[in-house]
């Protein structure tokens, strides 16, 4: 996927900065560099978004922004880093890590300044994700004991103000600031190849383009597949080869002089099964989430010219149980009848612990109490479809019902002692006597009277509750440009690696808001390098 500078013809274009991907990190990319004087052209390989735009548009951002100080919340970029850090792990440096929650609050005013809307009111409680009207809230585990006894707790996540799904709104603020910036922007173009001198430095890129009817069919077959992905994954991944085949026929090619520098922001790779199956196998059965040009190129073409990865096993898993409210006071158990994780914890923590413990497989279980209180949630309104359609359909037609424990151990194929003593030992954290072993809040305990008892799959593999996961490894950067990094801890001349498609904030485990975050500020900080560079030769 490398062309040797000596085999490349005539430039066709050129560019002080080449961004290939028009997500959140490649508007931001372009934008931080042409806003510093540079010549940009940004290549897509569809019509620009990718994952970003079909995203919640939540924003994780802390240390006292506009928002939160509006909202009367206290925080401090201290306070966010010790947080951070807990979800972090050694991912990325001590001294990234500062940079970006120092930062942060600015980073929300800079989008504001480009015309991103947000807003400080925040949910009654707790939820995954939140109803129209509210835009600030806890989309972590800032709030659960384990963490707070360590970092004050503050709502962190910041949606973009809009109606439904916030990620559209977002991206289109990002266009139509990057069209405003005279960036070049070339959609239906896909980088196939990167081009370096001979000592390794990227030049350019080889870009093949659509035009004329292939362009237009092109366009028609990736709407249509990323349309019907969710309910018809295996004819959506049909018209992807279709369109692979287009480009392969029917590109034009040209070749794209970088006198700075290369941004490779093409997101991360869960649509590419192949690269699943070598890193990260069990997840195969999981819901794939993301925009079709999740499928790894930009990795790919990074490690082509020698880039190295880290953390590509590394997928996040989405197990949200919250909303309705009253599932997260249930208990969660593994085959064994065990519980695996603290229930009030978010879902992206629960399903790591489901999918790399207990082998995918999980359930949580209700009284008919929780039932009920669960029911009437989700009737009442105030939830997203995509949460109250699953969560009635498995409490009303899908779950396994047992008058006591025993029986229903019995018909979950569990040992029936083990079930009665999870139980045992839930109910007398929730009565008081005893800590919760798992650091469950004292309010998030609900005590299981007499049953019947209720059992719900969560697992990893369900049809009606779908576990979206994404993935988290990519290109290895240096923390302070973006620029790639061979094995050897060398960067690439010329290439810089943004979003999902590197190593950044979000590698190591995921919180709502985090990724975008990332994309934000990996995407800025490669457009800064590659301008300095400019300004420096």
């Amino acid at each position: 996927m490398s062309l040797p500078h000596a085999d490349a013809r005539e430039w066709v274009e050129q560019c002080d900065l080449l961004v290939l991907g028009f997500g959140a990190a490649g508007a931001c990319a372009a934008l931080e560099a042409a806003s510093r004087g540079a010549d940009v052209l940004l290549c897509e390989r569809f019509d620009g978004g990718g994952a970003s735009a079909k995203s919640g548009g939540v924003v994780y951002a802390g240390g006292g922004t506009p928002q939160q100080r509006t909202a009367g919340v206290e925080d401090t970029p201290q306070a966010m880093f010790d947080y951070l850090r807990q979800e972090t792990g050694d991912v990325v440096s001590e001294g990234n890590l500062r940079a970006f929650c120092d930062s942060s609050a600015d980073m929300i005013e800079w989008l504001a300044s480009l015309g991103v809307a947000f807003d400080a009111s925040m949910p009654p409680r707790k939820t995954s994700y939140p109803a129209d009207g509210y835009y600030l809230y806890y989309s972590g585990n800032e709030a659960v004991p384990d963490c707070a006894r360590i970092a004050p707790p503050a709502p962190r996540g910041h949606r973009v103000k809009a109606k439904g799904m916030s990620g559209a709104a977002l991206f289109s603020v990002l266009r139509q600031a990057v069209i405003r910036a005279g960036v070049r922007v070339r959609v239906q173009a896909a980088a196939q190849r990167l081009i370096v001198d001979a000592e390794g430095k990227v030049l350019g890129a080889e870009i093949r383009r659509m035009r004329g009817w292939p362009a237009q069919l092109h366009r028609r077959l990736i709407r249509i597949a990323e349309a019907i992905h969710n309910i018809w994954p295996a004819m959506a991944d049909a018209l992807r080869r279709r369109v692979a085949g287009l480009e392969a026929r029917h590109g034009n090619v040209v070749r794209v002089r970088a006198r700075q520098g290369v941004v490779l922001a093409t997101g991360g790779f869960i649509f590419n099964r192949a690269m699943l199956a070598q890193h990260a196998p069990h997840y195969l059965p999981a819901w794939r989430l993301g925009a079709t040009g999740c499928d790894g190129s930009g990795i790919e073409l990074g490690q082509s010219v020698g880039g190295a990865c880290a953390n590509m096993d590394h997928i996040s898993a989405w197990r949200f149980i919250n909303p309705p409210f009253a599932w997260a006071r249930g208990m969660v158990v593994n085959a064994d009848g065990q519980r695996i994780c603290n229930e009030e914890v978010y879902g992206a923590r629960l399903g790591h612990v489901m999918c790399e413990q207990a082998r995918g497989k999980a359930w949580l279980i209700l009284d008919a109490r929780l039932r009920a209180e669960a029911l009437r949630e989700c009737l009442k309104g105030g939830m997203w479809l995509f949460q109250s359609g699953p969560a009635l359909m498995l409490m009303l037609a899908g779950a396994v019902k047992g008058a006591n424990a025993a029986v229903l151990a019995g018909k979950l194929g569990m040992p029936t002692e083990q079930l009665a003593s999870t139980l045992q030992d839930y109910n007398a954290a929730a009565r008081g006597e005893v800590p919760d072993v798992l650091g469950k809040s004292a309010a998030m305990l609900s005590e299981f009277n007499a049953g019947p008892f209720y059992a719900i799959d969560i697992s990893m593999d369900s049809k009606v509750f779908p576990c979206p996961v994404i993935t988290l490894g990519g290109l290895r950067v240096d923390e302070s440009t973006g620029a790639v990094l061979r094995a050897d801890g060398a960067a690439i001349g010329g290439l810089y690696a943004a979003g999902r498609a590197a190593l950044g904030i979000a590698s190591n485990h995921y919180v709502s808001g985090l990724s975008l975050a990332d994309c934000i500020w990996s995407g800025r900080r490669a457009g800064r390098a590659t301008a300095a560079h400019q300004s420096s030769t």
